[in-house]
Parts: structure tokens; C-alpha cells; sequence
């Protein structure tokens, strides 16, 4: 990796000529210089390490332990369908070696074991940290870690749960540089942590707020009373998502009409990650993340949530720090 002052090699400046083009020599060198780690091996995930993996980050570290199956197989284009290739290898085994192949320039490796085990010391080695399909609170548990490190890192949440997907953010305090009318300004932002921001009253919310937001809370907290993994619901829960909702909206004091039923409906019943919305998802949060590494352009505050339904993303902003 060589010192901070390192430039580029020839290698890296022939191979990136293009994006070094878009982005500049100095965001490039920031990037090859920079520690990803992942975290659950979903198919947003795989769209995402794709992007980085190109794009050209220092290293990559897959942490998922499940063992290939149907499943797994799904939405993640990196696991080939040969079984005599993925037999007897975990997720994160058969995705290392796929990327390997996308930029041998990457250092791509594997971490064995529950992420939520992992110590503040171990995610002190990365810049970024990417968690995906987690219980509310593992979410909770690796943002705090994070939080908890004297340097900044970027802490990230991707899901995508059918047709619908989000993206949650966490830069801490965040100084960026963004260009307007000529000139370089240079930008503050305060992120809250995960449990910050899901503890926002929703009836201080604004009201054009997406009502997917409000619809994931439901479901992540249905999942975490019933000691659900992510993903393990179906038809038959919907009464019991329905409860649950008429109290969470009871408790912040909103109309239960808040959180539309046929949304809660579509998301117990339509459980398989959406291939497409999986590279939407992916490509979204490798931009952010390049955004985060390099210093340049507006990040994501906080969330980016996308429904196939709505046929587009949205931002919102959830803080208890306006």
C-alpha cells in the first residue's frame, strides 16, 4: 500500500485511466489505499463489491459463512450454478475467488466467524464496513464499534427485501468538498447511529416522507419479537405484522393508515432479493462509498430507499439532530 504521499504506479494509472479521468488522480490514490470489509453476501452485496472491486479499492474482506445453497444462489451472479465448483465452500469462499477474477489488483480475502463477535479493534482496520441481511441488533451492535474508533469509519446498511430496497449511512462527522458556480465549498454533516435515527418520532417526520421507511421498521421490528432472521416471513404473518403496526403507530401518535397495508402485505409475501433492484441497490451504494473515500460530492444523509413500484429512489433525511 505504500505511504499516503504514494502516487500511483503505472499500472494503476493505465488500468483506472478512465475514472481517474472522472475523478481524479488524487480520489484514485485514496482509493487504492482504502479497506473495505463486507458483511453477508446478499445479492446487493455482490453488485456492490463489483463495483468497488473495479472501480479499484486497496482491499476487499467477504465475511459470510453460510454454506451455498439454493438460496444463496438466488441473486448473487458472483456464486456460479456449477455445484462442482461451490461444493463444500461458504458464500464468501466462492464470491472471493469470483472477484479475484474481476481485478487481480484487489486484494480480496475472506473472514471466518459471527461479525457480530468481532471486536472495535478488528473494524479499526477498514475505512468502510458493509453489513447486509442482520438482525436490529447486529445492526446496532457493529454501528456502535464503528462509532466507537477514533478514526471515521464509514458505516453502511444495504437490504433489499423484494422489489423494494435501502440503504442506511453513518460518516460520523463528515467534511466533504463539493464545487458550486466555480468555486469549492467546503461541507459539514453530523450523522446520527442507526438506533439514533430509527428512535426519531415518526410524527416529527416530514409528511411527503417515503411510507417504505416506516413499512421496513415495521417488518425489522416484527422480525426481531418473533426472533426472525432477516427475510423469514410469509403470508401467513400478516396479522401479526398488522398488530404490530397499530401499536408502533399508536406510540408516535399516527394514523395507522401511515404504514399502507399492501405494502406490508407485498414485503412478508415477497421475501427473494429482486436481481434488478439488487443492481440498483449495489451501484448506488458503490458510488456513496467512492464518494466517502475520496472526499468529493454530496454523501447520502441518511437513508436511500427504492420501490420497483415507485420506479425511483428517494432520500430522506432521518436525524434527531434538526
Amino acid at each position: 500500500m505504500g505511504m499516503e504521499g504514494e502516487e500511483l504506479t503505472e499500472q494503476e494509472t493505465a488500468l483506472y485511466d478512465r475514472q481517474i479521468r472522472v475523478w481524479g488522480a488524487d480520489a484514485q490514490r485514496r482509493l487504492s489505499k482504502s479497506h473495505v470489509f463486507v458483511g453477508g453476501m446478499k445479492g446487493a452485496v455482490a453488485e456492490f463489491c463489483k463495483n468497488i472491486v473495479l472501480a479499484g479499492v486497496g482491499s476487499l474482506t467477504l465475511a459470510d459463512d453460510r454454506p451455498v445453497n439454493e438460496e444463496a444462489l438466488w441473486a448473487n451472479f458472483l456464486i456460479t450454478p456449477d455445484e462442482s465448483v461451490y461444493a463444500g465452500k461458504s458464500v464468501a469462499e466462492v464470491c472471493c475467488d469470483s472477484l479475484k477474477e474481476f481485478n487481480p489488483m484487489v486484494h480480496v480475502t475472506i473472514e471466518k466467524g459471527n461479525i457480530s463477535s468481532f471486536d472495535e479493534e478488528y473494524f479499526n482496520k477498514f475505512d468502510i464496513i458493509v453489513i447486509s441481511c442482520c438482525s436490529l441488533e447486529t445492526k446496532n451492535l457493529i454501528n456502535e464499534k464503528c462509532r466507537g474508533l477514533l478514526k471515521r469509519v464509514g458505516f453502511y446498511i444495504v437490504d433489499c427485501k423484494g422489489s423494494c430496497g435501502e440503504i442506511f449511512v453513518d460518516l460520523k462527522t463528515y467534511t466533504y468538498s463539493k464545487k458550486t458556480e466555480g468555486e469549492t465549498l467546503e461541507c459539514q454533516l453530523r450523522y446520527p447511529s442507526y438506533e439514533e435515527a430509527v428512535a426519531v418520532p415518526w410524527k416529527r417526520l416530514p409528511r411527503r416522507m417515503s411510507k417504505l421507511y416506516f413499512a421496513l421498521r415495521v417488518i425489522e421490528k416484527f422480525e426481531q419479537a418473533e426472533g426472525r432472521n432477516p427475510g423469514e416471513t410469509s403470508e401467513v404473518d400478516l396479522p401479526g405484522v398488522l398488530k404490530l403496526r397499530k401499536e408502533l403507530c399508536g406510540a408516535h401518535d399516527v394514523a395507522e393508515s401511515f404504514v399502507p397495508e399492501s405494502l406490508l402485505a407485498r414485503l412478508v409475501t415477497d421475501t427473494r432479493e429482486f436481481p434488478p433492484v439488487c443492481a440498483i441497490l449495489g451501484g448506488i451504494l458503490g458510488q456513496e462509498v467512492i464518494k466517502a473515500i475520496s472526499g468529493k460530492g454530496d454523501p447520502v444523509k441518511n437513508f436511500f430507499l427504492f420501490d420497483v413500484m415507485d420506479g425511483k429512489g428517494k432520500v430522506e433525511d432521518v436525524s434527531p439532530f434538526k
